[in-house]
């Protein structure tokens, strides 16, 4: 099923870009007002082969893609190589969608397993409410609060001694992570991206949450739990082998698609923390008509994402050994 997924994915790229009301060409000359402006455009129209049959237009794109000729930018980058460009905005977004996933997988997960093993209590009760609260925020709207917030003081956010230790880090803009390796530069990067990555992984946060503790309520209440539980084995062992064990299974859809946060980000929280990555880049090609890079870029996502289809399905049969893909016979 992954080469149809493909197929219809980058099709319906290419029909979206050049069947509806944008022109490449004419974003690139600009106001046709002349002329002089009119032939340029058609000069351009016929040098980006817009003015060939859209049969062929779309079978070159295909085999363009097909041969990972990703080609160049026509409108937003003029010129410049798509993997060029892939290379430079790339780590941006994945080192946002990295803190992103990492921050629900981390707190989201074991508060709603906590809330959970102790249901009906106070603990419960707050961990749910503080679940719904940031799943109703809209992503936009905390990000616009945060940097508010860290407009006063980052202090705030990040405990006190970080912001005298590293002062000079900019909390808005495109991380640095040209120096990774070094633990000051990857402290300065991460403090960089975290308050964004705390915003994109909000809502993510609260979802996990909710749905950790009601797969840990199904779980406890089965008969087999009970059953180790009259019998003697241990409360740790029952909760470590047989509850969360059996709790993961229905989570493994929902911690995958966290891993969708790695391939385009947030275009909304990468405009308000101006992250500048891929999210953002394919938006402006998107409205620019840029049809090299808006489809090169697509033709990428789909891949990662049929790629974390796959890893689901594999974490399935590692987690639990009952599935498997021979089928019924």
């Amino acid at each position: 099923m992954s080469v149809p997924v493909v197929w219809l994915g980058t099709t319906a790229t290419f029909a979206i870009i050049r069947l509806g009301p944008l022109n490449p060409a004419a974003a690139i000359v600009g106001p046709v007002n002349s002329a002089q402006a009119q032939e340029r455009l058609a000069r351009i129209e016929r040098q980006l082969g817009l003015t060939e049959p859209l049969h062929e237009q779309y079978l070159g794109y295909m085999i363009d893609l097909l041969t990972f000729d990703l080609g160049q930018s026509w409108v937003v980058f003029p010129g410049q190589e798509t993997v060029s460009l892939l290379a430079t905005f790339g780590p941006r977004t994945v080192w946002l969608g990295l803190w992103s996933v990492l921050i629900p997988l981390f707190v989201g997960i074991p508060l709603g397993i906590y809330a959970g093993l102790h249901p009906n209590t106070k603990r419960d009760y707050a961990a749910s409410v503080g679940g719904i609260v940031w799943r109703a925020m809209p992503n936009f709207w905390l990000a616009v609060i945060l940097l508010a917030l860290l407009s006063l003081t980052d202090g705030l956010f990040f405990w006190n001694g970080w912001e005298s230790f590293l002062v000079e880090t900019r909390l808005v803009g495109a991380p640095d992570l040209s120096n990774l390796t070094d633990p000051t530069g990857f402290l300065r990067a991460t403090k960089q991206v975290l308050p964004a990555a705390f915003v994109l992984g909000s809502a993510s946060m609260g979802n996990e949450l909710r749905l950790s503790r009601t797969a840990v309520l199904e779980i406890i209440n089965e008969n087999y739990v009970e059953m180790a539980e009259a019998i003697g084995v241990s409360r740790r062992r029952i909760i470590g082998k047989h509850v969360l064990r059996n709790a993961l299974i229905p989570l493994i859809p929902i911690i995958t698609s966290e891993a969708y946060l790695l391939v385009g980000g947030s275009v909304l929280v990468e405009v308000v923390f101006g992250i500048n990555g891929i999210g953002t880049l394919f938006f402006e090609a998107m409205t620019a008509g840029d049809l090299p890079l808006a489809g090169s870029l697509m033709y990428v996502f789909i891949l990662l994402t049929v790629t974390i289809n796959i890893a689901q399905d594999l974490l399935y049969t590692a987690i639990d050994p009952r599935i498997g893909y021979e089928g019924e016979r």
